[in-house]
Formats: structure tokens, C-alpha cells, sequence
């Protein structure tokens, strides 16, 4: 099934915004294995916008477009549908009174809500309206006379993707023959093309079920997906290909679980192991333990972190002796180190972590460039300190340098109790 995606919307052609949807929806229909062969991105205009999903309608399954169901006047996604699809509109009762409960949610009373928001009750004939639980404006489902489906989602994505998950995904696997069943494997630490090697002969010979590489920061995700007349064969199916990739890749792999983050994955292993741990950072400004609190339950196991960004404060707080940062520097393996086994004296911590290094882009010198980091993790008193030259701006840098430091707890914590 060939699925094209249309963003709409003048602040993300103007780059007011970051497309974030068109992304979350690529991978996921890949996931229920979708082909995407088009996006396109076209501004509040409806001339263009009629041209835009003409064209996507002619050439394409089903076609998801994101954004411009608002109340506003420049809000015409829902009309412009209709108008390419052939069909009326009305008004519809369930998503008036929908409406009105989410006004009275927020404490206003009918009265206070201005004329324009009425419009986004009115939706095309002969459609599937998609209630909306977290915001005002309803999905559509049109059912075109020429079998395409155009499927009509709110921009926000706090609304979009709990909309797509309960109702999108569902719906797009009732029209497609049989199932759809896919595992993913994340895998740490080694890059795509790497990846990609190592698993050449799997992706050569593929039929079904396949392989497909995703790259994110620090991870590469492996999609195994199966076509099948029920789940139980679409599992059977896929499996021993996951197992396959998991005898493969041994320890980088960090999770098979859709849902499951390499942070999440961490405090897990952590929480297994009955571990407690605790951060100091430098370079990193507190962006890793940032991350890790966003794993419910860590406080069972988070002790405490450090910003520890001046000379005095890696002195006062961790121990790093002035002999060390005067010889080698705050950015060197040497005060990695002394940063990390301070931070296990002067918490108990059974797992600490530390950052320290040049975001950039000034402060470097030709020793020491912009975008040394050295990272340190101490485990029961074994201490492993990594070294990265890590590119990009100074936000990129810090990112990068977080996901260096969940992986070097992960296989850090791995060598001493697995």
C-alpha cells in the first residue's frame, strides 16, 4: 500500500517550526509496512493545497495530511478535502458536543466561545469522523469513490499522535490483507553502515519478512516486519530473524521493544541489578540526568547529580585535585576520571557517570579542538574512561556526548555484572 504524506502549513514552510509529524508518521507507517513515496509540504493556501492533494490523490493508496483543521480562516484543509473528494459538508452532532465538553474542561462557558471555533464540528459528507480527546479540532477519514483514502490529522502533535495510534493505525490495518506484524532491535554503539554490513546477506536475500535500518543519534533500529494471515504467523515469522540479529549484534543490542528507550533500557538494567547511581557534568550541563528522570521509577535508583562546570566546583564537589586540572586540564581523561571516583566517595553511588569537554565552538585549541569529550563511568570501583571527538554545533555536541554516556553505563554496568 502506497501512503503519501502532505504537511500543511505556512509557519513550517517558513521554518517557524520544526516538521516533527511528517517524521513520527514516516516510521510508523514503515513500522505497519507502509511504503511512503512522497511528502510534501504546502502553506495555508488552497489553490495549492487542491493542487498539491490532487495530484497525491491520483498517485497514491492513501494519502495523511497533517494540520490546517483549526478554527481560523486560514484553516481550509477539511474544505479543500472535501472539494478534491467531491463531497458536501454538514455539521456533525458528536463532534459539536465534543467541542463543548473540551470549552468546559477549560472553564469557559458557551457564550465565551467565539463563532469560528463552530467550524471545526462541520466535516465532509459520508466521512469517518475521528473524535478528538486532546484538543478541539476531529480527525477525518474520507473514502474517495476512486478507493483512495484521505485521512485528515490536527497539526499539534500532542493531539496527532494519540489520534493515529487509537484510531489511524487500526483503521490502515483493516484495509490491508492479513497483517502486519514487525519487531524492532535498537542496537548501540555502532554506526549504520556498519550495521548495514553485517547484516548484508539478511537484507539480499529478504523476502518476507524484511529488514529495514533506521539510523537515530548513537542508535541504529532494525525493523523486522512480516506479512501474515494472523499475528501468530506474522510472529513465527519474524523471530528468528530478530534472534538472528540479537546472536549478531550480542550486547549492542539494547532493546526489541517498540516503545523502549535506550534510557529506559539503562534504568532497567539498573533496577535489575538493584544499582544506585548518580551524574556529574560538565560539558553536558545537566542534559544526562535530564534525560534519565525522564524514565518513570528512576528515583528508585537515581541518588543525586552534580553540574560541576567551574575548576572549583569539579574541586569542591568531586575531589579533583588542583595538581590534575593544572597539569592536564578539565577536559582530559585524567579529570574524567578523578570526577567520576569522587562522585562514588562522596555519594555511595554504586554507578557514576561524568562529562567533561569542549562543546565549542570557541575554547579549543589545536591540542584540544572543539568537540573533545571525555566520559567516564565508574562501576563498583572499576572506572572506564572514553575519549570522542564528536562534530557539529555546540547543541549537537551536548546531545551527542549524552547518548555516549548512556552507552557507556549500559556496557559499562554489562562488563561487571553480566
Amino acid at each position: 500500500m502506497v501512503v503519501e504524506l502532505i504537511s500543511v502549513g505556512t509557519e513550517i514552510l517558513l521554518g517557524n517550526i520544526v516538521n516533527t509529524n511528517a517524521a513520527y508518521l514516516a516510521e510508523r507507517l514503515a513500522g505497519l509496512g507502509m511504503s511512503v513515496y512522497f511528502q510534501e509540504t504546502v502553506g495555508d493556501n488552497p489553490e495549492r493545497l487542491y493542487e498539491v492533494l490532487k495530484q497525491a490523490k491520483d498517485r497514491s493508496d492513501v494519502v495523511i495530511l497533517s494540520g490546517g483543521l483549526g478554527p481560523t480562516q486560514d484553516d481550509l484543509t477539511k474544505e479543500t478535502a472535501a472539494k478534491v473528494c467531491e463531497k458536501g459538508m454538514h455539521e456533525d452532532q458528536k463532534a459539536k458536543e465534543y467541542l463543548i465538553r473540551y470549552f468546559k474542561k477549560t472553564q469557559r462557558t458557551i457564550s465565551e466561545i467565539s463563532e469560528n471555533n463552530w467550524k471545526q464540528a462541520v466535516v465532509p459528507d459520508d466521512s469517518i469522523v475521528l473524535y478528538n480527546d486532546n484538543g478541539t479540532a476531529p480527525g477525518i477519514i474520507i473514502e474517495a469513490d476512486d478507493g483512495t483514502k484521505v485521512i485528515l490529522l490536527p497539526g499539534p502533535p500532542h493531539e496527532l499522535i494519540p489520534m493515529f495510534e487509537q484510531q489511524v493505525a487500526p483503521y490502515l490495518c483493516g484495509i490491508e490483507q492479513g497483517v502486519l506484524y514487525s519487531k524492532v532491535v535498537k542496537i548501540d554503539s555502532i554506526g549504520e553502515s556498519a550495521v548495514e554490513m553485517a547484516i548484508l546477506d539478511l537484507i539480499n536475500e529478504q523476502s518476507n519478512p524484511t529488514v529495514a535500518p533506521y539510523a537515530k543519534p548513537g542508535e541504529v533500529h532494525l525493523r523486522v516486519t512480516a506479512k501474515a494471515k494472523d499475528e501468530e504467523e506474522g510472529k513465527q515469522l519474524v523471530m528468528p530473524v530478530v534472534e538472528e540479529l540479537k546472536n549478531r549484534f550480542g550486547r549492542h543490542v539494547f532493546t526489541i521493544e517498540e516503545h523502549v528507550t535506550m534510557e529506559e533500557a539503562l534504568v532497567d538494567l539498573m533496577m535489575k541489578h538493584h544499582l544506585t547511581f548518580a551524574t556529574a557534568e560538565s560539558c553536558t550541563g545537566g542534559l544526562l540526568a535530564g534525560r534519565l528522570v525522564n524514565v518513570p521509577g528512576v528515583s528508585n535508583c537515581f541518588n543525586e547529580g552534580f553540574i560541576t562546570y567551574a575548576n572549583e566546583a569539579k574541586m569542591k564537589y568531586l575531589g579533583v585535585s588542583a595538581d590534575t586540572l593544572k597539569q592536564f586540564g578539565a577536559v582530559s581523561e585524567e579529570c574524567a576520571r578523578e570526577m567520576s571516583e569522587g562522585l562514588a566517595k562522596v555519594t555511595g553511588a554504586k554507578v557514576t557517570i561524568a562529562t567533561t569537554g569542549l562543546a565549542g565552538p570557541g575554547g579549543g585549541t589545536e591540542e584540544k579542538k572543539p568537540g573533545l569529550v571525555y566520559i567516564s563511568c565508574t562501576v563498583n570501583g572499576k572506572t572506564t574512561v572514553q575519549k570522542y571527538q564528536l562534530n557539529g554545533n555546540r547543541e549537537k555536541v551536548r546531545y551527542t556526548a549524552v547518548v555516549r554516556a548512556l552507552t557507556l553505563m549500559r556496557h559499562s554496568i554489562i562488563n561487571v555484572y553480566e
